[in-house]
């Protein structure tokens, strides 16, 4: 068995139907568009820490008992 009961042979048939459907140069694309939206969301997550991280330097830390 593979993936939730489909076999390799289902995923194959699959992956040549999208192939014939949207042609190789239009999933690169597609594939290379993910890509950058990933690493902006990353990039983005990882500014976000740094902006936390100066203002609790900044501030001191919101978690203290007042």
């Amino acid at each position: 068995m593979g993936l939730g009961g489909i076999s390799l042979w289902q995923l194959l048939i699959i992956l040549a139907i999208v192939v014939l459907i949207f042609g190789t140069r239009r999933l690169r694309n597609i594939g290379s568009d993910l890509g950058g939206a990933v690493k902006g969301f990353k990039d983005a997550m990882k500014e976000g820490e740094t902006e936390e991280h100066r203002r609790i330097e900044k501030n001191g830390d919101d978690n203290e008992p007042k």
